[in-house]
């Protein structure tokens, strides 16, 4: 149960991760990152 449990969590965060890199959240994505990188 456990395991299938884990299974849902990772296909909903992945596709949620689809859906932001298609959509125009990505830039906010990449904001994020080279903010990381600056500091």
């Amino acid at each position: 149960i456990w395991k299938n449990k884990g299974y849902l969590a990772a296909v909903k965060a992945f596709s949620l991760a689809k859906s932001v890199s298609t959509g125009h959240s990505k830039s906010f994505f990449v904001r994020q990152t080279s903010n990381k990188i600056l500091e």
